[in-house]
């Protein structure tokens, strides 16, 4: 019987892992010591999530990065070489959240030893203002690393989810046999049908028509920019470049805290649509759809996406008689609490309410499901909103 070696493996294996999580101090009760690389994984955990309390005895855990420089990016390399690329991340944020590191970013050499992730961006972005000019170069490069790889894996889905929906959205009688919409066109010839063929006369074809040349649809992201949307502000401005880039949509992207800003000439490259953020401040949500309803010239034709926690600073009544007149007029709008990864963050729950009662369901939404939010504003259909989980 080999059950009893295998068991002790599996135990100690425990003793391990919770020695590692637990620290070592004299309560972990493990009795587990920790050599060669455990011993060096311990040490990079200890320098982020270690006890802080005055004077360290024994094995007890102690914060040990401090605000050293070349002791931080010694750390930067040992958590990249003991834990995969997504615990790296983690770690690197709960390093600025807990250790104050964000003003080491400012240093080149922090940045190329960082795992560039969303958050990062975020972060890099929130400080490339207070940057002195021998790192902007190194964050710019930083920030295209990550814009690059979203659109790598956002791109082509989006693009071709919206075409689609443009190209449903261009019915025609006379269709080509490959642009025939067979559900459509058997529907509207089922009173056609030969029991003894079993079969149905099409004598009516309904298609799917070509997209033209020109723009078929105007769509408005309107981009809260205050400290909380960071990874929105990323994504947003990743979807904005994508949407650019196709003829029959026409893109604008607004952001705003107090202030609005149009960046829509800079959506050739989301990089710099991104330095031209301005992360932190108040919020003016009122300010921000009265410039959006400004620039609105085919109000049936025009898709509005506001992004926001909708904690607004500014005039809340003005804000919803705003989106209530767009409505009225044919626009289409959307809310989105967030665009990331990360579910809802906190919100102004009354204001998502209230736009819920004019028809405008606020909800968070992950960059893979955007595609589909968008089209389905684009076709006027129900929106695919997220089960609360």
């Amino acid at each position: 019987m080999t059950t009893k070696p295998v068991d002790a493996e599996a135990a100690q294996e425990r003793l391990r892992r919770w020695r590692l999580v637990l620290g070592g101090d004299q309560a972990d009760g493990t009795g587990c010591a920790l050599s060669g690389p455990d011993a060096a994984m311990d040490g990079a955990l200890t320098a982020l999530y270690g006890k802080e309390a005055a004077p360290r005895t024994g094995r007890e855990r102690a914060g040990g990065l401090g605000a050293s420089a070349p002791a931080v990016a010694r750390w930067l390399g040992d958590i990249r070489t003991y834990f995969p690329s997504s615990v790296v991340q983690v770690m690197q944020r709960d390093a600025i959240d807990r250790l104050g590191l964000a003003t080491l970013l400012l240093e080149p050499e922090m940045l190329e030893a960082v795992e560039a992730d969303v958050h990062l961006v975020g972060t890099l972005l929130s400080l490339h203002h207070a940057m002195p000019d021998r790192t902007r170069e190194t964050a710019r490069a930083v920030v295209r690393k990550v814009v690059e790889d979203l659109e790598r894996r956002l791109a082509d889905r989006t693009r071709a989810t919206l075409t689609g929906a443009l190209d449903r959205g261009a019915r025609v009688s006379r269709p080509r046999h490959h642009d025939i919409d067979w559900d459509r066109t058997i529907a509207a010839n089922l009173k056609h049908y030969l029991p003894e063929y079993r079969t149905v006369v099409p004598e009516r074809l309904i298609g799917h028509g070509r997209a033209s040349r020109g723009v078929k649809k105007d769509v408005v992201l309107c981009v809260d920019q205050s400290g909380s949307m960071a990874a929105s502000v990323v994504y947003a401005s990743v979807f904005a470049a994508v949407l650019a880039s196709l003829r029959s949509i026409s893109t604008r992207l607004v952001v705003f805290d107090t202030a609005v800003a149009d960046l829509t000439d800079r959506l050739d490259d989301p990089v710099d649509v991104l330095f031209g953020t301005r992360l932190g401040g108040g919020t003016d949500i009122n300010r921000a759809l009265a410039y959006c309803q400004s620039q609105i010239t085919r109000p049936t034709e025009t898709v509005v996406v506001l992004i926001s926690d909708l904690y607004e600073g500014g005039l809340r009544n003005e804000m919803l008689k705003r989106v209530a007149a767009m409505q009225a007029a044919g626009v289409r709008f959307v809310t989105l609490l967030a665009l990331s990864d990360e579910g809802a963050p906190a919100y102004d729950r009354e204001h998502a309410a209230a736009l819920a009662e004019l028809g405008a369901p606020a909800f968070a939404c992950t960059p893979e499901l955007f595609p589909e939010v968008m089209a389905a504003a684009i076709e006027k259909r129900a929106l695919p909103i997220p089960e609360a989980g």
